[in-house]
């Protein structure tokens, strides 16, 4: 009776989602969904699980472009000149409101020139060393840091980003002199994670999961305040040893400004019944994305919640993109 029901769910949702395309006749062809990091990130992975389900329910392709650069703003300058017909959309991630503080000369207004539509996923971010490193713990890693200030880097999806973030709260809280080395996304630090030409990287679970499966890597801990639910065995960073530590990233879709009402919320409406298709939530859920679904208004909310919090940070820590 479960599977019953689940089905039937299932296909209420994709009726639901269907009739909102009928209404407005969205979309009559291709939507074009940005990337603004490089493919096989965690926004490169979320942005494709929902493109698949989304051209089924509406019969139109989603084209996925991977257009990294600059913490995202190559992406979000492309998006925010684009038409503001619903056809073209951009996936970003909580860097999106701490970019104002990092780039002095931004090509756009973080709040005038896009459209929240909603807030998609979050996921925690996972401190990672190779299996083979001979850090076993954090206390291992932050002793090596103390003995040695400045000796040890980290990988990190750019400056400004979460897992920039995650890594100058550990500093700030550990009193400890590590080095972020900058990447074009998360999937090339973990590149050079395993290559070995870092010793440790901040990444996103996405990112991490099938890694830390395959025995490639070892988590020492994850930046949330609870330990996540896809590595119960992975404690928090607190639990590990650097008390009130606590950060994350989230997820989400933004249009143009400008955007119809109509096409605003049917967007929102169908990308949060992608979010509770069970093949979707099944697939974000084992790469230790907790799918969240949200209206526009309280995604705004979000990133002018984030605009407020790590604004003063950043500025304190006096950090700058290069």
């Amino acid at each position: 009776m479960r599977w019953v029901r689940t089905l039937a769910f299932a296909a209420g949702v994709v009726a639901a989602a269907n009739i909102a395309s009928a209404q407005t006749g969205f979309p009559t062809r291709a939507v074009h969904l940005f990337v603004p990091y490089p493919a096989g990130g965690a926004v490169d992975i979320l942005a494709r699980t929902l493109g698949d389900e989304l051209s089924k329910n509406w019969g139109q392709p989603v084209i996925v472009e991977n257009r990294p650069g600059a913490g995202g703003l190559v992406a979000s300058q492309a998006l925010a000149s684009s038409a503001p017909d619903g056809y073209t959309l951009i996936v970003v991630a909580s860097g999106h409101a701490t970019n104002p503080f990092l780039y002095p000369k931004i090509p756009y207004d973080t709040f005038k020139d896009f459209t929240p539509i909603c807030l998609l996923a979050s996921s925690p971010n996972i401190l990672l060393v190779r299996a083979d490193s001979p850090y076993k713990t954090l206390a291992d890693l932050l002793a090596q840091a103390r003995a040695k200030p400045g000796s040890l880097s980290y990988g990190m999806a750019g400056n400004g980003t979460s897992t920039h973030l995650a890594g100058e709260l550990l500093k700030n809280l550990a009193k400890v002199d590590i080095v972020a080395i900058p990447y074009k996304g998360g999937g090339p630090a973990m590149n050079d994670l395993l290559g070995g030409q870092i010793p440790m990287s901040f990444n996103n679970g996405p990112e991490s999961v099938g890694q830390i499966s395959a025995g490639t890597v070892r988590a020492l801990g994850v930046t949330t305040a609870k330990r996540a639910p896809f590595l119960p065995d992975v404690p928090t960073m607190a639990e590990a040893g650097v008390p009130g530590y606590d950060t994350g990233v989230w997820w989400g879709l933004v249009g143009p400004a400008g955007m119809p009402a109509t096409i605003v919320a049917q967007l929102s409406s169908d990308f949060v019944a992608a979010l509770k298709a069970p093949a979707v939530r099944d697939r974000l859920n084992t790469l230790g994305a907790a799918p969240i679904g949200s209206s526009p208004k309280e995604f705004d909310a979000v990133i002018h919640a984030d605009y407020e919090k790590w604004g003063p940070i950043i500025k304190a820590a006096g950090m700058k993109a290069e």
